[in-house]
């Protein structure tokens, strides 16, 4: 889904002037680090003392989502609600008056109400058994009769209102909601957005905000919460809702994206995500990016590309329920890194394959191609003299991960930290080393093991990696040029031929790569093919800031002032599919077994259909079948 990228500046510079108010279930999330030395015994009990090492509090429930309109940079925020006149009461009023929320609609007059708590106790990274404060609270028919007035200033007063029912025993009861219709139907102008966990079904006139599971339980269909809903089936629940409701709906789908119905159901697809996540509070983050630009006149799918966005920030912050400002959400930028069709990724059985052919077609090719560039990926697209670069990587991170404990660690880290680390390579293939180890660098820190003044920067790592991959590239070379080896061992299938042809068409060839320029040179050199890229040869540049693929498409797109269709990229790799396909290239993955050199490999094939691969072959052997797909097989064009 290539958007626009001019959309962000102008939804984010509107969302300034909004004003919003946040009606509901005002949450306190409280984190308790509990030091894992048990050996202290009390001396009433004789049992395990458990002690707190540090504690922190952060705004849950409706208090996160008037955080996060804090963040977002509103004009106004107001909240209205019931608060406990107890301690987590106080520390609640303090974290939202010192965000600059109006609080005036906070009520403190009903005695029997407990402020909403969820406590975590954390042991290391574990999570442990959650304590829940306000279970029990019933709201009393004064308290209604306040909120409803608080409520219906508010909504005079404010471009959007948010509807928070986040527990069933907060202010939201089935008698409030009665009130809060009212207001709703005595304020056209006002935009209400409702984000009811158990009661959805009973708002009316208001806009809904739903995960998958929620919207199929309003249409009468629940689904276990374990039971994946899959994305036809969102979109049929979307649909059916907006025609019932007569309003725009929003359903969220995780790391799925969000689908907005508003007539016609479009996608708004997940972002991809390298580090590790926390998905608590990014439905808060949601709720309140969509209030923010709809209430400032965004429509609804640049509301909902926000939202994403804000949210693809918020799970990134561990162990609290995190905000996004408009500074984070401008380093994701107006064009994120979208994970496209997930579910035909994790399933090969929906391929759709050109007839008697391997050449799986995952999105229709546009009429009139007429491809004068072609980019190439080099390693596991042309070359395979790096193939195995994993089994070298993946040692040198867990020895950097573990330090002095390598040789005998206890025996639950070890694994741990292998999996850790292979679940990261895999996430990463394609992109830059040097990217590689900066996440690596991230990794020896969040696992502790060695001190800090012995952590080397993402260069470091690399040059400890480098020097074993090179070794190992090194010994190949030497097979290639005592003649041991021949360049088409080195390989996929049939690629030389498809070079050969697109050259003597006339068609400008590329070699991109996330590997150091003079290397990708010398590799190409070693195995026949550089004379065919006329020096277009481009690699790494040694700064973790620049992302060479990203870089040389850039480069490519403007210094030769293409349009997308002009462009054909074949890669291995999910950063040159996603960025060939912002700027509406063809996307040709390859997904081939690099150890046989040609045949089908199901996790690349996974890969690179996530990252919007228009076309994915296993190798290059049905030049006859692939060619006039691309509408290349005809006579030479003139060089460009």
């Amino acid at each position: 889904m290539p958007v626009n990228a001019s959309w962000l500046e102008p939804c984010l510079a509107t969302v300034g002037r909004a004003r919003v108010g946040v009606f509901g279930d005002f949450c306190l999330d409280a984190y308790w680090l509990i030091d894992e030395d048990e050996s202290e015994l009390s001396v009433e009990t004789g049992l395990p003392v458990r002690r707190v090492r540090r504690q922190t509090y952060s705004l849950g429930g409706a208090g996160n989502v008037a955080a996060n309109l804090v963040e977002l940079g509103v004009a106004e925020v107001r909240a209205i609600g019931l608060i406990g006149d107890d301690l987590f009461g106080e520390q609640m009023l303090r974290l939202l008056h010192e965000r600059g929320v109006n609080i005036d609609g906070l009520l403190r007059s009903q005695d029997d109400w407990q402020t909403l708590v969820y406590a975590k106790p954390y042991a290391g990274d574990d999570e442990q058994r959650r304590l829940d404060f306000g279970a029990f609270n019933a709201v009393s028919d004064a308290s209604i009769d306040a909120l409803a007035q608080r409520l219906d200033e508010a909504a005079g007063a404010c471009d959007a209102v948010i509807l928070n029912q986040q527990v069933p025993s907060g202010a939201s009861t089935p008698a409030m909601i009665e009130r809060i219709n009212a207001v709703v139907a005595a304020h056209p102008d006002c935009r209400f957005l409702v984000d009811s966990r158990h009661r959805a079904e009973l708002y009316q006139g208001a806009i809904n905000k739903l995960n998958a599971h929620e919207a199929a339980r309003l249409l009468d269909e629940e689904r276990p919460l374990d039971e994946r809903i899959t994305a036809d089936e969102a979109r049929d629940f979307a649909g059916r809702l907006h025609e019932r409701t007569g309003r725009v709906v929003f359903v969220t789908r995780g790391d799925g994206g969000l689908l907005v119905a508003d007539g016609a159901v479009r996608d708004v697809p997940g972002i991809q995500i390298l580090e590790r996540i926390d998905p608590v509070g990014a439905g808060d983050t949601v709720i309140a990016a969509l209030a923010a630009a709809l209430g400032s006149g965004s429509d609804a799918l640049t509301a909902a590309r926000l939202a994403n966005i804000a949210a693809s920030v918020t799970v990134r912050k561990l162990q609290t329920t995190g905000t996004a400002s408009p500074d984070e959400i401008r380093a994701v930028g107006p064009e994120p890194d979208y994970v496209y069709l997930p579910e035909l990724a994790d399933d090969p059985r929906r391929a759709r394959y050109l007839d008697d052919s391997e050449i799986e077609l995952v999105h229709d090719l546009p009429d009139g191609l007429d491809i004068r560039h072609a980019i190439f990926d080099h390693d596991g697209t042309i070359s395979t003299l790096r193939q195995g670069w994993e089994r070298i990587m993946e040692p040198v991170m867990i020895r950097a991960i573990l330090g002095q404990r390598y040789d005998d660690p206890d025996e639950p880290l070890y694994p741990k930290v292998v999996e850790h680390v292979r679940r990261f390579i895999d996430k990463t293939t394609g992109v830059q080393t040097l990217v590689q180890m900066a996440g690596l660098v991230r990794m020896v820190r969040d696992f502790g093991c060695v001190a800090g003044a012995d952590v080397l920067d993402a260069a470091g790592y690399k040059t400890l990696y480098n020097d074993e991959l090179l070794a190992m590239v090194g010994q190949r070379v030497e097979k290639l040029q005592r003649g041991e080896l021949a360049p088409t061992d080195f390989q996929i299938q049939n690629v030389r031929a498809l070079l050969e042809h697109l050259h003597a068409r006339g068609v400008r060839l590329y070699l991109a790569s996330g590997t150091d320029v003079e290397d990708v040179a010398a590799e190409a050199e070693a195995l026949g093919y550089a004379g065919l890229f006329g020096g277009r040869i481009f690699g790494a540049v040694g700064d973790v800031r620049v992302e060479a693929k990203r870089l040389v498409l850039e480069q490519i797109f403007r210094g030769h002032d293409l349009s997308g269709p002009q462009v054909v990229t074949f890669g291995d790799g999910p950063v040159e599919m996603r960025e060939t396909r912002k700027r509406r290239g063809i996307c040709v993955g390859i997904a081939s077994n690099e150890v046989r050199r040609f045949g089908l490999d199901l996790a690349k094939r996974a890969r690179l259909i996530r990252a919007g691969a228009d076309l994915v072959v296993p190798d290059f052997t049905q030049l006859d079948r692939l060619l006039p797909l691309l509408a290349l097989d005809g006579g030479r064009h003139a060089r460009a």
